[in-house]
């Protein structure tokens, strides 16, 4: 199934974020442990409908991944996998690799 969001509405996938110890090993954070607060974006809306018209711009592509609020997703399934769906206006930031 394909899904495509609406209005100001992005898919995204849950990304885990991995901490180092003291002594440099890698502890990977588990979804199950806490909510995601970041995750790799699979689609996006084309934009919140203004009153002139128009539409406000969704300024996130594909493949990027991005922090948003905590409590903000929705969480979806799609062809058996967990996806989140977050608006834009609860995206913080770009994270850059």
């Amino acid at each position: 199934m394909k899904l495509k969001p609406v209005s100001d509405h992005i898919l995204v996938k849950a990304v885990s974020k991995e901490e180092t110890s003291a002594a440099g090993i890698i502890i990977p954070d588990t979804i199950d442990k806490e909510r995601p607060e970041r995750g790799e974006v699979i689609a996006v809306g084309p934009g919140k409908q203004l009153e002139n018209g128009g539409r406000s711009e969704v300024s996130v592509l594909i493949g990027q991944t991005v922090l948003f609020k905590k409590y903000a997703p929705d969480e979806v399934k799609v062809d058996g996998q967990d996806l989140l769906m977050i608006r834009f206006d609860d995206v913080m930031a770009v994270i850059e690799n």
